[in-house]
């Protein structure tokens, strides 16, 4: 019986160890130096406002693994040695394997900055992460966020319910706007600064983080020359591939770990997925790492099969993705850039006087819906993903906008405006089908 070893246990090596389960006897090892037992990481900014405690963020209960006879070791790997396929660990031991999936996820980006590595200077993505951040938080007054994406707003948002003030640098001249269209990061920096009190700075750029002289921060400086005084710095500038500690190995190591589509390295036998692989090779025109929940589930459910015989590549379907943004919902479909690209063309609506908004992208030579974006109204995965497979057209889309809205029954339905807005702005007369009947069910 083979052995199958696993480093890390977030989604993607978890996915690959219940999956390789279910279609095996092979005996399965998952190493983690992280925590003990798996947790959804996307609901730590939960167990920091008191919503929920560590222990209902675990998705599975401590005697699933023992049951499903996949086997735990809380230890760090120091040293992967391809050649003799032994892992060393910090422990002294060392863990034989007979096929290896590398699944480490990722760290905090640091750029160099002075003081990066001060006391009271930290990022938010692991569970020792948000221990720290307690600590951190503790005698905070003011905090200062670097980095406008999705991690800083959800530091910005828990550390606003902890009663401390926050200040967010963005170099972008909109929150998100490497990310993001214009319109939308105008509209989401007006909800962060108005609507949650957020100090939001807008092309404002890190110089230094200032030492107390005790080794902690007391203040950092902006590239402008500006002096904030803080107690608490959070790095949110992204994430890069946790990879460190694989270059002293054979593996082929760029950003993340190099594969495939098959998840392989260049080593024989050994694999990586989730946020620590890099593809040489993008996929469906996305980008060669991956860095998002639903893709590392993908992932796992993917090698899992290769690994029990059934070779398999790897096939996330159309792009989406979502997030909140304090109490604004956002969701996106396909592909909408921050900027548009040659032959598209774009349509964008916004409500007049709450934070609701939608983005639609289209090829403006054959009518082929390409993306959209939408804050606070709610879209139906499924019409969406199957718009994005058939190539349907922008005029497919808006007449059946009211099938794909998926917000619950008594909440307010905005499509008549926003069929009519695009209308107005194309030119065309589109006519809004009305709701289907089971749609409403559902929705009742």
């Amino acid at each position: 019986m083979s052995k199958v070893v696993i480093i890390g246990n977030g989604i993607s090596g978890v996915t690959a160890a219940r999956h390789i389960r279910k279609n095996s006897d092979k005996e399965i090892l998952i190493i983690s130096a992280e925590t003990e037992h798996f947790y959804s990481r996307t609901a730590l900014m939960y167990v920091f406002m008191g919503h929920m405690r560590y222990e209902d963020i675990k998705p599975y209960e401590d005697w699933f693994w023992e049951k499903n006879r996949i086997d735990l070791m809380f230890d760090y790997v120091s040293h992967v040695d391809t050649d003799n396929k032994m892992l060393e660990m910090k422990s002294g031991e060392n863990v034989t394997y007979d096929a290896l999936i590398i699944a480490t996820g990722s760290k905090s980006n640091k750029f160099g900055w002075p003081g990066e590595d001060l006391n009271g200077v930290q990022g938010l993505y692991s569970y020792q992460d948000l221990q720290l951040l307690e600590n951190n938080s503790r005698d905070t007054k003011r905090a200062v966020i670097v980095g406008g994406g999705l991690i800083g707003v959800e530091m910005a948002e828990m550390l606003a319910t902890r009663k401390i003030d926050v200040t967010v640098l963005v170099r972008e001249d909109v929150f998100w706007g490497n990310v993001l269209p214009k319109e939308e990061g105008e509209m989401i920096s007006k909800h962060i600064r108005d609507d949650h009190h957020i100090d939001l700075r807008l092309n404002a750029e890190l110089e230094e983080i200032i030492d107390n002289g005790n080794g902690r921060v007391k203040a950092v400086k902006t590239k402008d020359g500006e002096v904030i005084d803080c107690q608490l710095v959070g790095l949110t500038a992204g994430v890069s591939p946790n990879v460190e500690f694989l270059k002293t190995s054979k593996l082929e190591i760029d950003r993340g770990v190099v594969v495939n589509e098959f998840f392989e390295t260049n080593i024989p036998d050994v694999y990586a997925i989730g946020d620590c692989a890099q593809f040489k090779e993008t996929v469906n025109g996305r980008k060669n790492i991956e860095q998002v929940w639903y893709t590392g589930r993908i992932m796992g459910e993917t090698v899992a099969q290769t690994i029990c015989g059934n070779k398999m590549s790897y096939n996330p379907g159309p792009w989406f993705n979502s997030a909140k943004f304090f109490d604004i919902e956002y969701q996106t479909y396909g592909w909408v850039f921050n900027e548009l690209k040659e032959n598209q063309a774009d349509y964008y609506w916004e409500h007049e006087k709450e934070k609701i908004c939608l983005h639609l992208i289209w090829n403006k030579n054959t009518d082929e819906f390409i993306g959209i974006n939408t804050f606070g109204i709610r879209l139906r995965h499924d019409l969406f993903d199957k718009w994005l497979k058939e190539k349907a057209s922008i005029e497919t889309v808006m007449t059946e906008l009211r099938n794909a809205n998926f917000d619950p029954e008594f909440y307010s339905h905005y499509e008549k405006d926003i069929v009519q807005g695009f209308n107005d702005s194309t030119g065309k007369e589109i006519r809004l089908k009305p709701q289907k009947w089971w749609r409403k069910l559902i929705s009742a």
